[in-house]
């Protein structure tokens, strides 16, 4: 029901003329750059979404869009296409960015980013905040201790506990040592068999996904950390900076060519730190994109870009208000009514 009501007020923005009229608005100000992000590519609409989205903004690389926007043109020239630029990124790297992402970029023509994790890309295991519904769905015990709590498997609510459990003490543990070391306990503590089967499109991409994507010439690639750790939560800034300069030496090896992009894992101010900022500065990347909602100008911190987030499974005319700004706009007048 939700999602229908969403589907219907979009429609309203859409067909009442309202998203026109943002996107027009954009173009007015100036120079604007909108950095769609989203994670998975399949079990959705985003064929129409490329397709809506190619028609009404100019799709570019994100390097390449990213030069142009602090590139300011000549006096006296000026594009004959004046629509807003828009990046479509996909975080992470997902193996089903390469079944259906890739496989839409290529048929439609529309260029793609995304960022990748090095350490999944070499071992092939699922990404962490994946594990725990991976583990409780083929765990062989009915009846496990995790941080001192007693889990009964039995019960639906426990097992959804217990993999919400697992994915926030992953998330918040204070070294990659830590967390892969407490997901491994995890797993025997549960009895799950290294052999239990692996969705195929949840998995990491490969290296020869990659590299037949980027021979392509519609899929670039960006850096998103050696094991994506929150930057924000290692003790150590050491491991800080391992993390983001380590991954674009592997990367920059494996693509033959340098790197110059970085999205912060997970990517919210409270996920980044001092640290994770100083350290993605200090390992040489020339810009960085943040998850934090907003539209970028040549103004902006070009560490700290701005995303809009993007979802496959959302329907093309939430996507259509959402990338024009009118979305947010109302959104932010039903939760901050104005007093009379």
């Amino acid at each position: 029901m939700r999602r229908q009501i969403g589907v219907f007020v979009a429609a309203c923005f859409y067909y009442s003329g309202l998203v026109k009229l943002a996107r027009w608005w954009t173009q007015r100000l100036g120079p604007r750059l909108i950095i769609l992000t989203y994670h998975r590519a399949g079990g959705g609409d985003l064929r129409h979404h490329l397709l809506y989205l190619r028609r009404h903004y100019r799709m570019l690389h994100l390097e390449e869009a990213l030069e142009e926007l602090y590139t300011p043109l000549q006096d006296g020239k000026y594009r004959r296409d004046q629509r807003t630029l828009l990046v479509l990124t996909f975080d992470d790297g997902y193996r089903d960015n390469y079944m259906h992402a890739f496989a839409l970029a290529q048929q439609l023509r529309v260029p793609i980013t995304l960022f990748l994790i090095p350490g999944y890309i070499e071992s092939g295991e699922y990404f962490w905040w994946l594990v725990g519904d991976h583990l409780v769905h083929h765990a062989r015990v009915d009846e496990v201790t995790i941080g001192g709590r007693i889990y009964r498997l039995r019960q639906p609510n426990e097992r959804n506990l217990l993999a919400q459990a697992i994915y926030t003490h992953a998330r918040d543990s204070r070294s990659v040592a830590e967390r892969e070391a407490f997901l491994a306990t995890v797993r025997q503590a549960l009895a799950v068999p290294s052999s239990a089967p692996l969705e195929e499109a949840m998995r990491p991409l490969t290296w020869a996904q990659v590299r037949e994507m980027e021979k392509s010439g519609w899929v670039s690639f960006g850096a998103h950390s050696m094991h994506h750790p929150i930057l924000a939560n290692l003790s150590d800034p050491a491991e800080v900076y391992r993390e983001v300069a380590e991954c674009r030496t592997v990367l920059e090896q494996r693509l033959g060519h340098p790197l110059r992009t970085f999205a912060y894992p997970v990517g919210g101010p409270e996920d980044i730190g001092d640290h994770g900022l100083s350290s993605v500065r200090d390992a040489g990347y020339e810009w960085a994109v943040t998850t934090t909602y907003g539209i970028n100008n040549s103004q902006s911190d070009p560490h700290q870009l701005r995303r809009v987030a993007g979802l496959a499974s959302r329907h093309w005319l939430v996507v259509a208000a959402e990338t024009s700004g009118i979305w947010k706009f109302f959104s932010h007048l039903w939760k901050n009514p104005m007093v009379s």
